[in-house]
C-alpha cells in the first residue's frame, strides 16, 4: 500500500523498542475516494450532459434545473465508475497507468468502495427522480446498466466492448436533453449518435497509445487483435462519420452556422490528424495526439452549442 505513513517509536516497558505505525490522513484518504470516481471521466460526461440540455431548452436555460440534472447524473456517473474500478481492480494490477489506483493498491478496501459506490447511486438516482421526470432517469439508470453490466464484463472478452463503453458514454447528452424537454425526438437521437462515433476514435486512441498495458492485461481491444494498421482505418471511418451526423443538427433546425461551421472545421482537422498517422514514426505520439484533440472537439463543439442555437 501508499498509505501517507509516519512512524512513532514506543518503549514497551521492557526496554524494547517497538514502531507504531500511524493511520492513513484524512486527506489522503479523501484523495483516495475522490480519484476512485474517476473525476476526469465525470467531468468529460457533465460537460457533454450540458451540451445536451442547451440542445434541449432551445435558449430558455432554467439554472436550477440544469444544477439538479448536473449533480444527479454526476453521482449516478461515479457510481459507475467506482463499480467499474471494482470489476477492475484486478486487471488494474497489471498496467502501469492503472496500478496505482485506490483498489488496484489496497488503499480503500473492496467493501468500503462497494458501499461508497451504492450510497452514490442511491443519491444520484433520488435526485434524478425528484428534479427531473422519468423519462430522464430511465435513460440514466440504462447508461448505468451499459457501463457497470455490459461493458465492464465484455471489454475482457470481445473487441466490441469498445462500441459498447461508447454507448454508455453516450448517454449523458441525452439525459440533458431529456431532463428539460421530457421528449426523445431527432435532436436526442442526433446527439446520441454524434457521441457515440466520437468516443470510437477517442478510445481506440488510447488503445494504441498504451497498446503495452492493454496486451499486458488481456484486454482484446481492436489493435491487440487486429494490429495498430486496421485500428487506424477505423478511427478515420469513425471521424467521418462523425463529422457528417455533427452536421444534421444544423440541417434539422437545431442549431445555426456558428456551430456548423465549427464542427466541420474540427472534423477537418481531426481527420487530418488521423491521415497523418498512416505514415508517423512514432504510433503512442501520434495517438496521444490524436486522444487530446478529441477531447478539443467534443469540448468545442459543447461549449459553441448555447451560442449557436434556432431559437
Amino acid at each position: 500500500m501508499d498509505y501517507e505513513q509516519s512512524e512513532l517509536q514506543l518503549n514497551d516497558g521492557y526496554g524494547q523498542i517497538m514502531t507504531k505505525t500511524a493511520a492513513p490522513t484524512f486527506s489522503y484518504v479523501t484523495r483516495n475516494y475522490y480519484l476512485l470516481t474517476k473525476p476526469g471521466i465525470i467531468f468529460g460526461n457533465l460537460m457533454t450532459t450540458a451540451g445536451g440540455f442547451a440542445l434541449g431548452c432551445q435558449g430558455r436555460l432554467d439554472v436550477l434545473l440544469i444544477l439538479k440534472t448536473l449533480v444527479g447524473l454526476g453521482l449516478v456517473i461515479a457510481s459507475s465508475c467506482v463499480f467499474n474500478n471494482y470489476i477492475d481492480r484486478e486487471a488494474d494490477r497489471k498496467m502501469a497507468r492503472t496500478k496505482q489506483r485506490p483498489l488496484a493498491t489496497g488503499a480503500i478496501s473492496n467493501k468500503n468502495a462497494l458501499l461508497f459506490a451504492i450510497f452514490m447511486g442511491i443519491a444520484g438516482t433520488s435526485i434524478l427522480g425528484l428534479f427531473t421526470n422519468l423519462l430522464t432517469l430511465t435513460v440514466a439508470l440504462l447508461g448505468f446498466a451499459i457501463y457497470v453490466i455490459l461493458y465492464s464484463f465484455s471489454k475482457y472478452h470481445t473487441i466490441h466492448g469498445t462500441l459498447i463503453g461508447s454507448i454508455a458514454g453516450a448517454v449523458p447528452p441525452v439525459v440533458g436533453y431529456t431532463a428539460v424537454s421530457n421528449q426523445l425526438d431527432s435532436g436526442a437521437w442526433i446527439f446520441f449518435a454524434m457521441l457515440v462515433l466520437w468516443q470510437m476514435p477517442h478510445f481506440l486512441a488510447i488503445a494504441i497509445y498504451r497498446l503495452k498495458d492493454y496486451t499486458k492485461a488481456s484486454i482484446p481491444l481492436l489493435p491487440v487483435k487486429k494490429g495498430i494498421a486496421k485500428t487506424k482505418v477505423h478511427m478515420l471511418l469513425y471521424i467521418f462519420a462523425f463529422t457528417g451526423v455533427s452536421t444534421l443538427l444544423t440541417l434539422f433546425h437545431f442549431t445555426g452556422m456558428l456551430y456548423l461551421a465549427t464542427a466541420t472545421l474540427l472534423g477537418a482537422i481531426w481527420a487530418w490528424l488521423c491521415v497523418q498517422g498512416f505514415k508517423c514514426a512514432n504510433d503512442e505520439l501520434w495517438a496521444r495526439k490524436m486522444f487530446l484533440f478529441s477531447l478539443v472537439v467534443i469540448m468545442a463543439i459543447s461549449i459553441v452549442i448555447p451560442f449557436s442555437l434556432r431559437i
